[in-house]
């Protein structure tokens, strides 16, 4: 019986590597690599080579997560927290070890040797129950990992959106502030020969001055979300050093993803609903032991003695087992059962809550998805033309003399606004494109719908 017990504890384990691996092929699509925890220097030493490698040129969306796959430690303590969930999982699925006791006892000429071998009866008897609660909790380890894994790389897509908008925004600042310094100077020199009175030689300067202001904020919000994408890759100072993004965001698809599209792909099981009905198992089958082991416990001691007579020449050999019952006269676990009773109801309910959440949070990211599309290709295909025409005909005025150079600045200083709120746009876009694949892997994620800003103050009245 002893070597039965020893042999049915052991049923339960878990192997790192596996579950790691399990992981990796529930994310490899969306990630688009895979996930390995670096423990040995040579294996640190492997991964700061592919860093140093992506580094050497511009960082575009798919590198930057390769580099969190490879550079984060952040991301590597995720992994190791995953190998630590599962094998808690795994060890709730074993019983305690048996305890041995040795016990000697001389009575006048007669020695008495007895040995016990303890352990829980109750625990061995459940010891199946107890194996498939852990063999689900391993399951729920493995998809909230798989979870963490998708909002981290979503998080990261995000980060280099805002990094690189932040920096085309910073771009077009330094044109904005250079036309605003031609229009002040060219304004100062016509006061000085007595063509511009002093309002409006000082509106083109206080629009110049408001345009440094805003090129200040627009260098200082570049330089912080490049620092918040460095921070999710976790990257050292030098490789912050090496970081170069690319000068503009990536075209807007001419055609989105249609509804059916996005059917098609949110037909296999999401990680939120996994996740919620893990849960569920777990607390039913923890209700389910929870009925037996609240009531009593159970001890079964295995005993063997010898007891000698020094004076009769005489030796006996003694075998036997004891049973302890843990008796329920103070708590008859009661509570212990409401409480289990009352988890599995609201594991239950959020496992419904989920399913219904899941539509919504699908269609919301969906039509978040859409009108960015709809509103970046508006700018591209209607807002930046039409602006060009009209530059193009301020032009052939100017050259007729029809409008002064004022005039043609200012519609510049329009047309740059313009091409800020596009790439506010595109921005927009790319944030609620990488929402949308989160929201297909069961991690909603929702974005904030910002107003476009225009780097320019209102054109300066003509003279």
């Amino acid at each position: 019986m002893v070597w039965l017990v020893l042999g049915l504890a052991g049923c339960s384990s878990y192997d790192m590597q596996q579950g790691m691996d399990q992981t990796s092929r529930t994310t490899r699509n969306f990630s688009q690599g895979g996930l390995n925890l670096a423990r040995t220097q040579a294996q640190r030493d492997q991964r700061r080579a592919i860093s140093r490698q992506l580094l050497a040129a511009p960082v575009g969306p798919k590198e930057a997560v390769q580099l969190l796959l490879n550079n984060s430690p952040a991301f590597q303590a995720l992994l190791a927290q995953q190998g630590e969930l599962g094998a808690r999982a795994a060890q709730s699925g074993r019983i305690a070890n048996p305890s041995f006791a040795f016990e000697r006892v001389v009575t006048g000429s007669e020695l008495e040797l007895n040995r016990f071998l303890t352990f829980g009866l109750l625990d061995l008897l459940t010891l199946p129950q107890r194996a498939a609660m852990a063999d689900v909790r391993m399951e729920q380890a493995q998809v909230q990992a798989a979870s963490e894994v998708v909002d981290q790389v979503t998080q990261v897509r995000q980060a280099w959106v805002r990094a690189v908008a932040a920096q085309q925004m910073a771009h077009y600042a330094e044109q904005v502030v250079a036309s605003a310094q031609a229009s002040a100077e060219l304004a100062r020199r016509m006061e000085a020969v007595g063509n511009f009175n002093k309002l409006t030689r000082a509106r083109h300067q206080a629009f110049y001055a408001d345009a440094a202001a805003q090129l200040a904020t627009a260098t200082q919000a570049a330089l912080s979300r490049k620092e918040e994408l460095v921070r999710w890759l976790g990257l050292d100072d030098d490789q912050a050093q090496q970081l170069v993004l690319p000068e503009r965001l990536p075209d807007v698809p001419k055609q989105p993803l249609l509804p059916q599209d996005v059917a098609q792909q949110a037909t296999y099981e999401r990680l939120d609903i996994q996740q919620a009905r893990a849960a569920l198992n777990v607390a039913a089958k923890a209700q389910g032991l929870n009925q037996v082991t609240s009531f009593t416990d159970i001890e079964l001691s295995v005993r063997r003695g010898r007891v000698s007579d020094s004076s009769a020449a005489t030796s006996a050999s003694r075998r036997g087992y004891e049973v302890g019952v843990k008796l329920p006269v103070f708590d008859w676990g009661g509570m212990q059962r409401e409480a289990m009773s009352a988890q599995t109801l609201a594991a239950a309910h959020r496992l419904e809550s989920t399913l219904r959440l899941a539509g919504s949070s699908l269609r919301e990211s969906y039509a978040a998805y859409r009108t960015a599309h709809d509103v970046s290709r508006h700018y591209k295909e209607e807002v930046l033309p039409l602006r060009k025409v009209i530059a193009d005909e301020n032009v052939l005025r100017y050259n007729g003399m029809l409008i002064g150079v004022f005039e043609l600045l200012a519609d510049s200083r329009d047309q740059i606004s313009a091409v800020v709120s596009a790439i506010a746009a595109e921005q927009q876009f790319w944030l609620a494109d990488a929402a949308l694949q989160a929201t297909l892997m069961g991690r909603p994620t929702t974005i904030a719908w910002v107003a476009s800003n225009s780097t320019t103050a209102n054109s300066p009245a003509g003279h």
